[in-house]
């Protein structure tokens, strides 16, 4: 994939952010995350640089689809997105209070489970859909960083990750 600077709105910056809950949903123990999903997402969307992210009611669904390609575990957490940029997203992950989230993580999700993010370049305007991150993150998972899928780390210009992750 061409470098963002070379080809100047072209692409944008897919991703999907899925983990397993150690609770179930109603669960006391994990309210704290549930209460704040609404506060995290109202500021991704209102972050700049945010392209759009799938409904909660599309997410659920795809979520709880034992024939789907997630699985249908009913403790998954998950999130997908699209940004403008590496910057935005970075910026969003580390800066606002999503760091708060995240630095609990621990709390909330089965760390020996999948934690796990997978980024990968689109068309701008494409709007992925739960096959084809599943598809991505997968690739991931099995190959490591490419350019077809990727981490933090496959990507230059970002650099909160390494500075602002250990919380």
């Amino acid at each position: 994939m061409p470098c963002l600077s070379d080809v100047a709105g072209a692409v944008h910056l897919a991703e999907l952010n899925l983990g397993i809950l150690k609770y179930d949903w109603d669960d006391p123990r994990v309210q704290d995350f549930v209460n704040g999903l609404d506060l995290v997402n109202g500021v991704a969307m209102r972050s700049p640089g945010f392209v759009w992210m799938m409904s909660e009611a599309e997410m659920e669904a795809a979520q709880n689809d034992p024939d789907g390609p997630m699985g249908g575990d009913p403790r998954t957490a998950s999130t997908l997105s699209v940004w403008e940029d590496v910057e935005s997203l970075e910026h969003f992950v580390w800066n606002t209070v999503h760091k708060q989230f995240y630095d609990r993580k621990g709390e909330w999700y089965d760390m020996d489970a999948v934690l796990r993010l997978a980024m990968w370049w689109v068309p701008a305007g494409h709007r992925p859909d739960m096959a084809e991150a599943m598809a991505r993150f997968q690739h991931l998972e099995a190959h490591g960083d490419s350019d077809h899928a990727f981490g933090w780390k496959h990507l230059a210009q970002a650099k909160l990750w390494q500075q602002k992750q250990c919380g």
